[in-house]
């Protein structure tokens, strides 16, 4: 389950306090450099920095399913249950910590922080991926509602079921490096980030109930009444269209003709087929046949979800700093990092976690760029951009079973400024504007991407001559994304998936010596 923050569909870019309140750092020479600009480095004065951030993130899921929403007056019943999911994540604890040791013209760092995930997401109800099951069933059975009263059994007209679902995401990230000044004008920087990553699920499907004759009974008790039924009317069935396809093919009725037949006709109607000719009648033969096949094998027993995945990859970086006066211009590129993750499954009753199944979650490369010109000697603009090369990683299937494709990269823009009231004292300011490249296949209430706009603001002060302080808050609003479905029993519907973020940052820095 993808809970990223700020940056591309994975990758975390809010890793420190100044990030948040300025969300343009990747031209920093201050000590967050480590994470957004490692060649800035050599900028610093001689001696060895630590420093210490967390954030505290509140994020908000929001799925609106039109499954659930009554399409036609046979899936009214549909309309007595929820059509919006929300996910809650609360992060109380994003810690990002950082220490450089320069000396004339070299710097080396230490840095570690969540570098992708570094949230849980509760839904308290489940996800629309689950219910649909059980309404799909549901839905079968009210659609048999008349041929099963002529066998005085009473149709469903609504259905019950509790989900509860928890999956959380970590990609922790160590990083070490070295930085080389080259001369007054070019610093340079190579090192690497080992990503050990964890992931867990946990929930459950519990309780499925459905209501016949104002009664709500187990599932599995209404299946055992009707199975007697359906395995009868799928033999009948057979036999129906078996003799059709024999008569078409000995050429005793065209398949195209019309339907003469008024025993077979009264069993379309009964059906609710729309079936005019004999060919169309064999179709819907079939379709009900499969639909009755399914309904027999649907597993309506409690199903319990406890998988953890562990893995872990090595991300190459290197990165050039450019210092020219006034301004200065910050590069970097994060090479692909390759990381296969492996299933230790408790209970999956989904079918989704074979218990060591081997599954890729690689994070993209990353090419990022910024500049900082001292406009004055209190005022600053600062410009960034990171551009996530999505397109070359491959995100495998959704829980869908489609392929997650990427129509086109990632892209992130930011500017900021920031201003010193006092020369102890600075306040910013920020925007940043997100735009996934995802392609409509790739989005599942599991995990999707959406394009997105930041604003953030906060302060640094200068508490002492080696100790600094620096707080901030952003607020993030995602544009909704929508999905579009067929289903075989209820038709076409959409699924629109959002989110908004809040984040409060605080980070201190400290020069031991």
């Amino acid at each position: 389950m993808n809970t990223a923050f700020a940056g591309g569909i994975l990758t975390n870019t809010n890793q420190s306090a100044q990030f948040v309140r300025m969300l343009s750092r990747n031209a920093s020479t201050d000590l967050d450099a480590v994470y957004f600009n490692p060649a800035g480095l050599t900028q610093m004065e001689n001696g060895f920095y630590f420093g210490l951030n967390n954030q505290s993130i509140w994020q908000t899921r929001t799925i609106n399913s039109g499954f659930f929403q009554p399409q036609t007056d046979a899936t009214a019943f549909l309309s007595n249950h929820n059509s919006t999911f929300k996910g809650e994540t609360s992060v109380p604890f994003f810690p990002d910590a950082y220490a450089v040791y320069k000396l004339d013209n070299w710097a080396f760092s230490v840095g570690f922080g969540p570098n992708a995930g570094g949230g849980t997401a509760k839904y308290n109800t489940g996800l629309p991926s689950f219910e649909k099951q059980i309404a799909s069933m549901s839905g079968g059975y009210q659609k048999l509602a008349p041929i099963f009263s002529g066998y005085q059994i009473p149709g469903v007209t609504d259905y019950g079921v509790d989900i509860s679902f928890k999956g959380s995401s970590i990609f922790w990230g160590i990083q070490g490096g070295a930085t080389y000044k080259v001369n007054k004008i070019l610093s340079v920087y190579l090192g690497a980030r080992y990503v050990p990553t964890t992931n867990t699920y946990n929930g459950g499907i519990k309780n499925i109930k459905v209501t016949v004759a104002g009664n709500s009974i187990p599932a599995s008790q209404y299946q055992t009444m009707v199975t007697p039924v359906m395995n009868g009317l799928i033999g009948s069935l057979q036999s129906s269209y078996q003799k059709i396809e024999g008569a078409i093919s000995t050429k005793l009725i065209d398949g195209n003709a019309n339907i003469a037949d008024p025993t077979l006709q009264g069993t379309l109607d009964l059906l609710g087929s729309k079936a005019k000719t004999y060919s169309e009648a064999v179709t819907s033969l079939k379709t009900t046949e499969a639909q009755l096949d399914q309904l027999n094998k649907s597993d309506l027993s409690d199903k319990a979800v406890d998988v953890k995945q562990t893995g872990g990859g090595v991300t190459p970086i290197i990165g050039f700093d450019i210092h020219l006066d006034k301004l200065n211009i910050g590069l970097k590129y994060e090479h692909t990092t390759i990381i296969g993750l492996t299933n230790k499954t408790v209970a999956d009753g989904t079918g989704l976690f074979p218990n060591g199944q081997k599954t890729n979650s690689d994070i993209p490369a990353i090419i990022s760029g910024g500049a900082d010109y001292q406009i004055t000697d209190k005022l600053k603009i600062s410009g960034s951009g990171t551009y996530f090369l999505d397109k070359n990683v491959n995100w495998g299937k959704n829980v869908y079973l489609q392929d997650r494709t990427i129509d086109k990269n990632f892209v992130e823009l930011s500017f900021g400024l920031e201003y010193k009231i006092t020369d102890d004292f600075a306040v910013s300011a920020g925007y940043m504007n997100s735009n996934t490249g995802v392609s409509e296949q790739y989005q599942s209430d599991f995990s999707y991407s959406n394009d997105s706009y930041t604003f953030g603001g906060g302060f640094q002060w200068k508490l002492t001559e080696k100790l600094v302080l620096d707080a901030g808050v952003l607020s993030t609003t995602y544009k909704d994304a929508t999905k579009a479905f067929t289903d075989p029993t209820f038709g076409k519907y959409n699924e629109t998936y959002g989110k908004t973020t809040f984040d409060f940052a605080i980070g201190i820095g400290y020069k031991i010596f």
